[in-house]
């Protein structure tokens, strides 16, 4: 039996002031702290026992990944970072609160940017502020790959042929493999992985550190995939998830 393991970052600053974030680089607060912890505490209490992991270059998702392996007293595991891993881009809407998005564009609009397969948010001038170009962390990424908007199916092309080449190719040498990304991220495997369609993936909400289990045969077909922990509690932050437009 093979196990991949997919946790989102715990809870962000601007999660909390309920802003669009996408490649900006803000941190976790403490809660978000507390709860990625618990996500370890938890894995190690069931028993996982991940030998390699990997995550993006945003440091929410990093330190989430670190809070896990903590608590799991697993500090050792290998980990690999790559951009390809990063959220989706929201491109100009990056700092912009979603509630005032929503009543100064409407509700439609609003969703279409946040949450549709194909639509483009407005995007980020090259050199301008907010621009990935301008980070030196990025500067092995060419111009015509790097994102500065994105709809959800921009990322899933991004991230799947790594997902694929690596990922993927980490199970022929590790049973269990831990993955700490981003809620857009995460639902682009997600939907490659539980062949939903391009609507069904707009209404799929992933919850802030909770670990999201996918359960495979030896020869990588899926056998059943399941949230770990208290289910009435998690369906609660994906309601949050859901309603983050409706929160001031």
């Amino acid at each position: 039996m093979k196990k991949l393991i997919l946790v989102r970052h715990g809870e962000s600053e601007w999660n909390k002031m309920n802003l669009f974030t996408g490649w900006t680089d803000v941190d976790l607060t403490y809660f978000g702290q507390c709860e990625a912890y618990q996500a370890g505490r938890l894995l190690k209490e069931e028993g996982y026992r991940p030998t390699m992991c990997y995550t993006s270059y945003l440091k929410r998702a990093v330190k989430t990944l670190n809070q896990i392996l903590d608590a799991m007293d697993m500090d050792y595991l290998p980990v690999e970072k790559s951009w390809r891993l990063n959220e989706k881009s929201y491109g100009a809407l990056q700092g912009k609160n979603k509630a005032e998005t929503k009543e100064k564009y409407g509700e439609e609009m609003l969703m279409k940017w946040r949450r549709s397969y194909d639509v483009q948010p407005p995007a980020l001038a090259m050199d301008g502020k907010g621009s990935p170009r301008r980070d030196p962390r990025y500067d092995e990424i060419p111009d015509n790959e790097l994102p500065l908007t994105e709809a959800l199916k921009d990322t899933i092309a991004r991230l799947m042929p790594y997902y694929e080449g690596t990922i993927l190719k980490a199970f022929e040498k590790n049973d269990e493999v831990l993955v700490v990304a981003h809620g857009n991220s995460l639902r682009g495997i997600v939907k490659t992985l539980k062949g939903m369609g391009d609507d069904e993936i707009v209404g799929f909400n992933i919850p802030t550190a909770v670990p999201y289990i996918f359960e495979f045969d030896d020869q990588m077909n899926l056998q059943k995939d399941y949230y770990l922990g208290n289910q009435e509690e998690i369906q609660k932050k994906i309601d949050g998830v859901k309603n983050q437009a409706n929160k001031k």
